[in-house]
């Protein structure tokens, strides 16, 4: 599968290699992207980051997941381009009004989550693990597996 991401921040050649992603710009990425997930804080340059223009931008096949923050996506933008047709459907697990959800969001290709997608036991026994492992790796002089900033080892 072939894994495309915009950032504000290019990220270096070094970790798009060793990830297999390539970065595009906003733009490009929503109009080559057949999955859009979005991980982004909410921040007042992120609010409706996900509007009617960017719906516009995107494959008609195309999908929208949002597991960030809700005011992330125009709820009322989403609505209307799902029922245009203008994008194929949305996974969300956070909504623009929790807990109101939008009215147009229930619908056969929307999947709608109670902001707990990832609170089963076996993710969060994982996660766990996961952390206690870059830990020890640390304490032992050693690189965390899951290190993304390698920089910051050097201070």
């Amino acid at each position: 599968m072939k894994v495309i991401y915009t950032d504000a921040v290019h990220a270096r050649v070094e970790l798009e290699r060793d990830l297999q992603v390539e970065f595009r710009e906003m733009n490009a990425l929503l109009a080559e992207s057949d999955f859009i997930s979005a991980h982004v804080p909410l921040l007042p340059e992120t609010r409706r980051l996900f509007d009617a223009p960017k719906f516009h931008r995107m494959k008609p096949t195309a999908f929208l997941i949002n597991t960030s923050r809700g005011p992330v996506v125009d709820e009322a933008a989403l609505v209307a381009a799902l029922e245009s047709g203008k994008i194929a459907g949305a996974g969300l697990d956070v909504y623009e009004n929790e807990p109101f959800i939008h009215p147009g969001l229930k619908r056969a290709n929307v999947v709608l989550a109670p902001h707990i997608a990832s609170a089963s036991l076996e993710t969060r026994t994982k996660m766990a693990c996961m952390a206690a492992e870059n830990v020890v790796a640390l304490f032992q002089g050693q690189r965390p597996a899951n290190m993304l900033n390698p920089e910051v080892l050097k201070r």
